[in-house]
């Protein structure tokens, strides 16, 4: 993708705030996606994300702000009047109609050529490799080849922007993560952009250039997908984010260019670095990613890192990692990943080993809200 940052915004949402009766649905939201980005919305359950993709699509009328749309305000437009599409979540495709009917119809509506409707009908059957399924009806496709119809139709009248709401929560995991590559190449060879509202942490790292993570109607962080993984801004998006480990202390102060944190959680003082550390005194809390934990029967030997003996308490083979879950001589648990590199039936650690587990200053991040 070229880059963008010296570009007006292709979207952009202005305090955009959308209340049903008392409750605040989205909360004046400010929100710039670029032209060509595939941009995901994550977030649980009632935090608001689908109700922000209706007010992008025009399905519901915001309480206040505005939203433009390659510099045209079109807050106030009907959704037919909006060069934007929707997939929904249920892909919505007429059973009574064939893929290549099902993809022909809105440009049938909209009274295009016969011609120029083969046409483009022809051209997104390739798109979505679905020419040999042209003539089946849906009862007669699976899941992956629906939502590929769905794809299609929704991309066949060349919107500006294509609105995705939980595209592949009806995919079982093999062929969602496949279709997830799919998707991104689709729109990487069409240009257009894509946002995608999920619920599934991991689809929203695989698929986009950027995440913004919502909770209870606002965006709590907004940033590429490793900018929001490696250096999420306070509890919640590192908590929400993959899985983590966090020791509640207090700040004690900077030393050789690190800071040192005491924590009961922990019965030690762990190092972490961080540019801007709130005054000594403060409550922190320091978040440690469970791969970025080393686990061993002896001691490491350098000094800087963080290190803490321990008991095995549980462990789970997944084929490609191990995953740890190690009980500390305060109780506290701590979950630890081991890529699995070398192939044999053997464990090198059991339940009940006495272990170490370690961690450099650079891997932790400290958190203060």
């Amino acid at each position: 993708m070229t880059d963008q940052k010296d570009t007006p915004a292709f979207i952009e949402v202005r305090s955009l705030s959308k209340h049903f009766g008392d409750f605040v649905a989205v909360d004046s939201v400010n929100l710039q996606i670029n032209k060509g980005e595939l941009f995901s919305i994550l977030g649980g359950s009632g935090c608001g994300k689908t109700t922000l993709l209706r007010m992008l699509a025009g399905f519901e009328v915001p309480t206040s702000g505005q939203i433009f749309l390659d510099g045209v305000d079109v807050t106030n437009q009907p959704p037919y009047e909006r060069p934007v599409n929707m997939m929904f979540q249920s892909y919505a495709i007429f059973p009574h109609m064939s893929v290549e009917k099902n993809i022909a119809y809105g440009l049938q509506k909209d009274r295009l050529p016969k011609s120029e409707i083969d046409e483009r009908v022809q051209d997104m059957l390739r798109l979505v490799q679905m020419e040999s399924f042209a003539s089946r009806k849906p009862g007669q496709l699976s899941g992956g080849q629906r939502q590929r119809v769905a794809l299609a139709r929704a991309l066949v009248k060349n919107p500006k922007v294509l609105l995705l709401d939980e595209p592949l929560a009806a995919l079982d995991k093999k062929l969602r993560e496949h279709t997830q590559f799919e998707l991104m190449n689709i729109q990487d060879k069409l240009g257009i952009t894509f946002i995608v509202v999920t619920h599934d942490q991991e689809e929203a790292m695989i698929l986009s250039t950027r995440i913004a993570v919502m909770e209870n109607g606002r965006f709590e962080q907004i940033g590429r997908p490793k900018e929001v993984y490696e250096f999420p801004k306070n509890r919640f998006v590192a908590d929400f984010i993959g899985t983590i480990n966090m020791f509640e202390g207090v700040l004690q102060g900077v030393r050789n260019g690190k800071v040192i944190v005491a924590s009961d959680e922990c019965g030690s003082s762990l190092n972490v670095i961080c540019d801007d550390p709130p005054t000594p005194g403060s409550d922190v809390c320091v978040a440690v990613r469970p791969e970025k934990i080393y686990i061993s029967q002896n001691r490491p030997d350098n000094s800087e890192d963080t290190c803490l003996p321990g008991i095995i308490e549980d462990l789970g083979y997944f084929g490609n990692i191990s995953l740890y879950r190690i009980r500390l001589e305060t109780g506290k648990i701590v979950q630890v990943s081991a890529q699995n590199r070398q192939r044999t039936i053997d464990r090198t650690l059991e339940w009940d080993d006495e272990i170490f587990i370690s961690w450099r200053p650079r891997s932790a991040v400290l958190l203060t809200k």
